[in-house]
């Protein structure tokens, strides 16, 4: 047992691999916010601002790579980790630079942008943190300097940037200063605020693990307690930050199974007699959710809501939460089963019109697609039954542009591999034979 211990203690032990010189030379030279830095930081934000205001996740992406924002916060865990004030200040002064200087290139993209989505669904999803964006940003900072203090360095940090997303959030602020938009604003610094402080405390426990040397001055003391860093407020912020986030998961966690059951509840309940749910919409909330029911055909019967409302009854929805819509139904006791689907088929024909001519346009496009294409062996063929001394054809269809006009015309260009050069008379011959062949007067004949 104890050699099995011993085996998975050398797998997994990271110490030897460490490089404490290098890591703490490499996060101090990439703490400081100016020349080339700031320029790339600015860079990186318009970039994340087009991303997010096209809903583009590849250009946010993108943003997120070349950003240099992870060095203060890299430097807020080591010193606070060494205990050496002065990184420590060093790293809060250029970490609010950097903030400043984001929040203020994002709020002026988003203020002269003209484009507004109806969903922006990218910035709001950096509106609402949770408990899951806590671990993120806790394991993220974890690698981060792991990757940054092994000897053999990787493409780990390219990875944290992604993961933990510090870029969003400061560009979804800039927006909301933009917008004036309260929800905005102080979410996205909610979630800039727990990425920060999750990836400084990560950084901060690697530090303590790996056991980086302590900082002294010149007398020897230990600067940390010379100048009296308190710890004691640690946990306490770190209680305020984390609690909201487990409230919002929560709900997050309530609100997809309350759609998640509602999905059910129709399916199971999508043909009730002579009536059915054609449609159904969910309204989340965390006072009263609510389910959009609507139904055609013939009205419900009280009885057939009964068991509508006592099969929602079993996945937690309460008669309360359910409003059923009739607009589409028909009340009439003797309905024949032709004249029931007749609400139905009206409801869809449109639908079914549309992809019809849909069908319509592709089937066209598809035929001029096909006429246009060349039937190069067929030609091919007969070129070379009517002239033996060729021995391979090959046709391309193209744009030439004159220089005088500039005026774009299309032309085919044919070329013949010959066993012997052909002459002029032939060669005039062959082409004009391609031009009625192709029907294309702009054929041009290489030999």
């Amino acid at each position: 047992m104890n050699r099995y211990v011993r085996k998975i203690a050398a797998l997994i032990n990271i110490r030897e691999h460490i490089d404490y010189q290098t890591a703490d030379s490499s996060i101090r030279n990439n703490i400081a916010f100016r020349g080339p830095n700031v320029i790339i930081l600015a860079c990186a934000i318009v970039i994340a601002s087009v991303g997010l205001n096209v809903n583009s996740i590849p250009v946010i992406i993108g943003a997120m790579l070349i950003s240099p924002v992870m060095g203060p916060i890299l430097g807020l865990g080591l010193g606070l980790g060494t205990e050496d004030g002065e990184l420590l200040k060093d790293s809060l002064k250029n970490f609010a630079i950097m903030v400043g200087i984001s929040i203020l290139a994002s709020s002026v993209f988003f203020f002269l942008s003209p484009l507004t989505l109806e969903n922006p669904s990218e910035l709001l999803a950096r509106t609402n943190p949770t408990i899951y964006d806590v671990l993120i940003a806790l394991f993220g900072g974890f690698a981060g300097i792991l990757e940054t203090s092994r000897k053999e360095k990787g493409t780990v940090i390219s990875g944290v940037a992604i993961a933990t997303a510090l870029m969003p959030p400061l560009c979804t602020i800039g927006y909301g200063i933009s917008r004036l938009n309260i929800t905005f604003m102080f979410g996205a610094l909610y979630l800039f605020l727990i990425n920060t402080i999750f990836i400084a405390l990560a950084t901060f426990l690697a530090v303590k693990f790996f056991k980086f040397p302590i900082v002294k001055d010149e007398t020897g003391v230990v600067e940390g307690k010379r100048k009296g860093l308190s710890k004691s407020w640690y946990a306490v912020i770190l209680t305020v930050i984390i609690l909201p986030s487990i409230w919002t998961a929560i709900n997050v966690v309530k609100e997809n199974n309350f759609k998640i059951h509602a999905a059910q509840l129709v399916q199971e309940n999508k043909n009730m007699g002579r009536s059915f749910i054609y449609d159904y919409k969910t309204n989340y909330s965390r006072k009263l959710s609510t389910i959009d029911i609507f139904v055609a055909g013939e009205m419900l019967s009280d009885e057939a809501k009964e068991i509508l409302y006592n099969d929602a009854e079993n996945y937690g929805i309460m008669r309360n939460q359910i409003v059923i819509h009739e607009d589409a139904t028909i009340v009439r006791e003797n309905i024949s089963e032709a004249e029931l689907m007749k609400s139905f088929y009206e409801h869809t024909d449109k639908k079914i019109k549309m992809l019809n001519d849909s069908i319509v346009k592709l089937n066209l496009s598809l035929e001029a697609y096909k006429e246009s294409q060349i039937p190069v062996a067929k030609i091919a063929q007969e070129l070379i039954a009517m002239h033996p001394q060729i021995k391979n054809v090959s046709i391309t269809r193209g744009s030439t542009v004159d220089a005088d006009t500039l005026v774009e015309n299309e032309r085919i260009m044919v070329f013949v591999i010959t066993s012997d050069r052909i002459g002029e008379a032939q060669h005039n011959q062959i082409e004009n034979w391609l031009k009625v062949r192709l029907n294309n007067d702009n054929v041009l004949l290489v030999n």
